[in-house]
Order: structure tokens, then sequence, then C-alpha cells
């Protein structure tokens, strides 16, 4: 978490939202990702979304079954269906996300009995640290 965490203040150095994410797989980082959509231009540019786009990548293949992404914010609808869809085996998040998280917040996708993977979900590693980011890029944004 703490490698996602050192990615999601790059991503707060150059203006976006900060998140960071990486995928471990037999104790390796083998892909990671911060937020990039306006830098890219790209709205599915998630720190989840390079992360696994790497990880698939590294391993020449979509499938990564045996992998962990660490992501420093509970993942959205879009993000948590990438990870379904990856085969991902859990997924371990920093801060709780009560406006779009789908891994237990809003949604639970994850837990969804209609999907054809399910993913071990452990929220609220480091909390504290990660929501502290989010909260200092959010008040300074807003001026507070």
């Amino acid at each position: 978490m703490r490698s996602a965490l050192a990615l999601a203040l790059r991503a707060e150095r150059s203006g976006e939202v900060p998140v960071g994410a990486v995928v471990v797989h037999r104790q390796a980082i083998i892909g990671e990702g911060w937020n990039q959509p306006i830098a890219r231009h790209d709205p599915c540019a998630h720190a989840e979304i390079l992360a696994l786009r790497a990880a698939a990548a590294a391993l020449g293949n979509y499938r990564l079954e045996s992998a962990t992404l660490y992501v420093t914010l509970e993942p959205c609808a879009m993000c948590t269906g990438a990870l379904v869809n990856a085969r991902v085996a859990r997924v371990v998040f920093g801060a709780w996300d009560p406006k779009a998280g789908a891994c237990g917040s809003v949604f639970d996708l994850p837990r969804e009995p209609k999907l054809t993977h399910r993913l071990d979900v452990f929220g609220g590693v480091l909390r504290d640290e990660c929501s502290e980011v989010l909260q200092r890029f959010f008040r300074a944004r807003r001026g507070i």
C-alpha cells in the first residue's frame, strides 16, 4: 500500500485526483498506475485500469488470477468491473469511497452472484493516510 500511496502523490503533483495502484504477483509489483484522466484525455485512465494494463502486459495475459491489486481509494464500478474481468484474486484498498465505491460502500460488485468471478476485498488498509492525501487535495482545490 505504501507503493500505491507514493503513486497517489505523483498524481497529486500533476493535478490529478491522488489515487495510486499497484498489482502484485508472486510478491513482486508487476503493474502500477496513478490517476491520469486529465493528462491522457481519457475518462478510463484511473489508477487501477493503468495498473491492470501494465500487469497484463508484463504477464502476457489479461487474466491476473493470482494477483492482488492495492489501491489507495475504494474502486469505482468501472474499475471493479475490470478487476472482475481480469480475474484478480483480491483487492486491498485504503480509503472508503461513500460516493462512488463499488466494493462495499455504494455497490458491492465483488459479491454480486450474477458475475462470473468473485474477488476477495480488504478495505481500510492505511485508511487514515490514504484519506488524508485525498482530503488535502480537495481542501486545496476548494480553497479551504
